[in-house]
């Protein structure tokens, strides 16, 4: 039998290659991990959770605000930005540690540089001049930032990665793109206090969600003081900084131009495969650049698997978490294990922010025909003395036949948390019937969810 250094040996550190890693690890299997960059994956490091520090961050302007109706005076308040820098960074270190500590205490090898296909089972680490084998090879590198190339001037643009470490504040901002990053990140800088532009080439923003939040929501950033446009084209970035100006210029095709400080690129993210030696394992891609996996994420070549977004099925963390530990039951725990990616809860920390599960309207409509709509509009109690005039929509999709609740979709305060509990209910088959005979939490937003008996449309 041929002797392998590993039993696995993992490619990226991030949320979907740790857990498998400590899994496998934890039944037995000789695992190392190689990460280019810091462990902890993108979710960690510069993605989900120093984003959602961001979105804290930027929810005071207008608590302070409205604050003055529940009877506080907050005086004047000032941002200081290189402490929300420093503070985001100390957190991430933090959770970088626990990662580190956990892989070690699972009994991981770590290995902090680079690791590139030699062929199916022989991996060259890059930067350590020599050459491993392994019995086993998990993909997991995630996904990278898309930039186009056909855009002259796109390279001045910044992207997610660099916006977590700006030395300084800008004072506007031009975003392109309209999914569910450049949507929060749109926030983030609006209510940090920079004049903001979001430029989205379709229309409405948010591509893919429920059409009445992508309408919603849409609205509520334009009242909030974003510059929201839609079929807005950008051809051109125009570099200014060097001049008296100090500014970008960003072209946009039939729209007038506009001059901002900085610029950033928000147009989704592609599987990070280039580079990797992927070729000379003979691993297949898809169109997109994502490695193409069966139902155990298991590749063409027989000892090769990926998990999470390289593998571009679902782009979210706790997705390629249960990827990566389904992986390690189904290769070292003789329980074979495949990933449902139906119904999967989401939330966008947009503002409004957004819960949303299972099928929006038109896809219901598309795949079971005749279908109940319940939709209710309205004020937060929070907003009778705050003055704010957002509002929170809420959203069920009934089958008409069956009565089974097909989908479920929110616009307000605390949205994902109400999407996580509805995940369960939809998972479960629940009914609109089911939602009625449950007792009402008042006073709550979330109460509505089981109040609502009028049929919106059908």
């Amino acid at each position: 039998m041929t002797q392998y250094d590993y039993d696995l040996f993992v490619i990226g550190a991030g949320s979907g290659g740790v857990r498998a890693a400590r899994i496998a690890a934890g039944y037995g299997a000789k695992v190392a991990v190689a990460e280019e960059y810091r462990v902890g994956g993108t979710c960690v490091i510069r993605g989900c959770v120093p984003k959602k520090l961001f979105v804290y961050a930027s929810h005071f302007s207008d608590e302070f605000k409205h604050a003055k109706g529940f009877g506080w005076d907050v005086g004047k308040s000032t941002f200081d930005w290189p402490t929300l820098i420093a503070n985001k960074d100390v957190e991430i270190d933090r959770l970088n540690k626990i990662y580190i500590k956990n892989l070690e205490t699972a009994g991981v090898e770590i290995i902090l540089h680079r690791a590139e296909f030699k062929d199916d089972h022989t991996l060259v680490l890059v930067g350590e001049n020599r050459t491993v084998t392994a019995e086993r090879i998990l993909v997991a590198p995630g996904a990278a930032p898309f930039v186009p190339h056909n855009v002259p001037g796109a390279t001045y643009a910044i992207t997610s990665n660099e916006a977590f470490h700006l030395e300084t504040l800008p004072k506007s901002i031009a975003i392109i793109g309209g999914g569910y990053i450049a949507v929060e990140f749109a926030g983030i800088f609006n209510g940090l206090g920079v004049e903001t532009h979001l430029l989205y080439r379709g229309d409405p923003i948010l591509r893919g969600f429920d059409e009445d939040l992508r309408k919603g929501v849409q609205g509520e950033m334009q009242k909030k003081g974003i510059d929201v446009q839609t079929n807005a084209n950008v051809s051109c970035i125009h570099d200014h900084t060097h001049d008296n100006g100090g500014h970008f210029t960003v072209d946009i095709d039939d729209k007038p131009s506009i001059d901002v400080e900085l610029v950033m690129y928000a147009t989704g993210r592609v599987p990070h495969t280039t580079g990797l030696g992927l070729d000379k394992a003979g691993v297949n891609l898809d169109g997109a650049g994502a490695i193409v996996v069966d139902e155990f994420s298991q590749t063409n070549i027989e000892n090769i698997y990926a998990v999470g977004d390289v593998t571009n099925r679902a782009q979210l963390t706790p997705v390629a978490i249960r990827e990566g530990h389904a992986f390690a039951n189904t290769v070292y725990g003789e329980r074979p294990t495949s990933v449902d990616h139906a119904m999967i809860p989401t939330a966008v920390f947009s503002q409004p922010e957004m819960g949303t599960v299972g099928l929006t309207e038109e896809q219901a409509r598309e795949k079971f025909g005749k279908i109940d709509i319940y939709k209710s509009t309205f004020n937060p109690m929070k907003n009778a003395l705050s003055g704010s005039d957002e509002k929170t929509m809420m959203k069920l999709i009934v089958d008409a036949i069956t009565d089974k609740v097909l989908g479920c979709h929110i616009m307000g305060p605390d949205s994902g948390e109400m999407a996580q509990l509805l995940g369960i209910s939809l998972r479960m088959g629940a009914t609109k019937a089911d939602f009625d005979a449950t007792m009402a939490v008042h006073p709550t937003a979330a109460e509505e969810l089981v109040t609502m008996r009028t049929k919106f449309e059908g």
